[in-house]
């Protein structure tokens, strides 16, 4: 592994220290290559709060009014592809059943703006497995319907 030395600034030219790269750090960096894999699938998350003011009797509501959504079985409706389930690469969920977990679009109690809000479990039989394998799928409102058992 290459080490990779800096020099600082000599105060008069500024009023902070600034660390300035050598020209060895420099070509150290170039010399890396790419990131390996488990370093490329790290992802920061960012939430975007909605830029308008919602009181927290808004907010309250708009939970209230999800609540009783969550822990009901659905049926997908609209044909929406995923690519993250690692045992069924490009699986198309169209008509397939699952139970709404969560409401994702009010964190720590503020507004969001979640795209997919509504997280639903699927499970999903493999052949030459006995166990089913459990997925999560974020959903809009209009791709999925709910099931009356």
């Amino acid at each position: 592994m290459a080490t990779t030395t800096a020099a600082l600034a000599p105060p008069s030219t500024s009023t902070s220290s600034v660390l300035l790269p050598s020209a060895a750090a420099a070509a150290a960096a170039r010399c890396l290559g790419p990131l390996p894999r488990r370093a490329r699938l790290r992802t920061a998350r960012h939430v975007a709060l909605t830029p308008r003011d919602l009181s927290a009797e808004d907010v309250a509501a708009e939970e209230a009014a999800v609540a009783p959504k969550i822990g009901k079985r659905v049926r997908v409706t609209a044909p929406v592809r995923v690519y993250h389930v690692m045992k069924a690469p490009d699986l198309d969920i169209k008509g397939m059943e699952g139970v709404v977990k969560q409401y994702v679009a009010v964190w720590k109690g503020k507004r969001i703006t979640a795209n997919f809000p509504f997280k639903v479990e699927f499970h999903l039989s493999v052949e030459g497995q006995d166990k089913a394998v459990r997925f999560f799928v974020h959903l809009r409102e209009d791709e999925f319907e709910f099931i009356d058992e």
